[in-house]
């Protein structure tokens, strides 16, 4: 029989790493093809990875709670079935984890020859040590931000855990002390001198203070973030921190398409076997405007802005957990109505059930979110960074409304919903905005499906 290693496979974009957070089967395990191995977890997803053929575990070499690193061996099956080592299917695998890793040295180079040519002072002239400067590259910190930093090394020297600190204040796990002329305090002064005040003020000692502000008031429960929650709110507070962020609003007279879609909907079902969402029309009205104004399917990058070429719109999921995940459909403007529920169906049903594949989540170049679906009015969402715009689609209701007839303006009953768009003031404007809104009232007002009915 032969052996293999089983490898971590590419995680998707930017990934290169994961942990092990359970195995599903143990050494000596008989399994077969497809049967789900171990669950592994990334900063974008969790994922299961899969046996690749019939036979038996014989060892397993990265335990639960290991951080592993893609092409790396995880565990060893034994088994009569697999592929002959010059199989296409096995060369492409080891050829494209090959291909990642080579990606990450380039990468690690590229940064460390950005490392070498930064300036060695700051402009008041505080020495930056090469590891400073590496990883000042690595997280984008500018000159200014490094001069604000007060070193706790010897002759005022900014040191590694200096800028960690520093990094840390940004996140918001640490309270920033401005000083004046530093503007920043490292986490050891700013930590003394916050229990010296307290000290002073309350007659308690710096521990007892620090219970009390820890344990809250009593019966109060304190709830620690999981893994998913705290990469949400990182991600949540970069993006407030990257895009200065505008909302506008427009509301929408949906009724021929309230009634359209009841008149379909159950013999859509019948015949596809699966909804049609008011959610898979949103994206395609997305997407349609998007193709005439593409100036809101970009990102950033430094001075540039990046047209993108396709448009692959993520949709915000809300997980049974109460957390949130963003699976893409790529290139949504090339798929007809039936294409896009059958993809927001099946991609929404395996985001609940932790069934996703990394590269289902990344790619996104405009993101939606449908408060309705909570019977929510409207929101102002955050932007899914690098995109710079996110749609968001507010509950249709009936209302009364004015409507203008030949013979005189009437009040009528009227299903309306409200859109409201979240975009980078940096690059985006609100004309262009106003305009995407508008586009996008004008399609769902006067909607014609691309919809085949069997």
């Amino acid at each position: 029989m032969a052996k293999i290693d089983i490898l971590l496979p590419a995680m998707g974009e930017g990934v290169i790493e994961a942990t092990i957070t359970k195995w599903l089967v143990k050494e000596g395990s008989v399994v077969r093809e497809d049967d789900p191995l171990v669950e592994v977890a990334t900063d974008k997803v969790d994922s299961e990875i899969p046996a690749p053929a019939d036979g038996k575990i014989i060892k397993i070499t990265a335990p639960a709670g290991t951080v592993v690193q893609v092409g790396q061996t995880i565990a060893v099956i034994e088994s009569d079935a697999l592929a002959a080592p010059d199989e296409p299917g096995i060369l492409q695998e080891v050829e494209r984890i090959r291909e990642t890793i080579s990606e990450v040295r380039r990468e690690k180079q590229e940064l460390d020859n950005v490392s070498r040519n930064l300036k060695s002072r700051t402009p008041s002239g505080k020495f930056l040590s090469p590891l400073v400067r590496s990883i000042a590259a690595r997280e984008n910190i500018s000159y200014s931000d490094l001069d604000r930093i007060k070193g706790t090394g010897m002759d005022g020297r900014i040191t590694k855990d200096d800028v960690l600190g520093f990094l840390e204040s940004l996140k918001g796990k640490k309270e920033i002390a401005q000083t004046g002329a530093t503007g920043y305090k490292s986490p050891a002064a700013a930590g003394k001198e916050e229990s010296e005040e307290t000290l002073s003020a309350t007659g308690k000692t710096p521990k007892a203070a620090g219970q009390a502000a820890a344990s809250g008031d009593s019966g109060d429960e304190i709830i620690e973030m999981d893994r998913v929650r705290k990469i949400i709110a990182e991600h949540m507070v970069l993006s407030k921190k990257t895009s200065p962020h505008v909302t506008s609003f427009i509301d929408a007279d949906v009724t021929k398409l309230v009634n359209w879609r009841n008149s379909v909907k159950d013999r859509f079902l019948a015949s596809a076997g699966y909804r049609l969402t008011l959610t898979a029309v949103f994206i395609d009205a997305t997407a349609r405007a998007l193709s005439e104004l593409p100036m809101l399917n970009i990102s950033v990058d430094g001075n540039n802005i990046i047209k993108k070429k396709n448009i692959n719109i993520g949709m915000a999921t809300a997980l049974p957990d109460g957390n949130l995940i963003v699976p893409v459909i790529r290139n949504a403007d090339e798929k007809n109505l039936n294409g896009l529920a059958r993809s927001v169906s099946d991609l929404a049903e395996r985001a609940r059930n932790n069934k996703l594949k990394p590269d289902e989540i990344t790619g996104g170049t405009f993101s939606l979110t449908n408060f309705g679906s909570f019977d929510n009015l409207a929101g102002t969402p955050i932007i899914n960074q690098p995109q710079t715009a996110i749609l968001g689609t507010g509950a249709v209701r009936k209302i009364p409304a004015v409507i203008e007839t030949p013979d005189g303006d009437v009040i009528a009953i009227r299903h309306v919903m409200i859109l409201s768009l979240s975009y980078d003031h940096r690059v985006i404007d609100g004309a262009l905005a106003g305009r995407f809104l508008k586009k996008i009232k004008e399609i769902l007002e006067n909607y014609t499906p691309d919809l085949i009915l069997h």
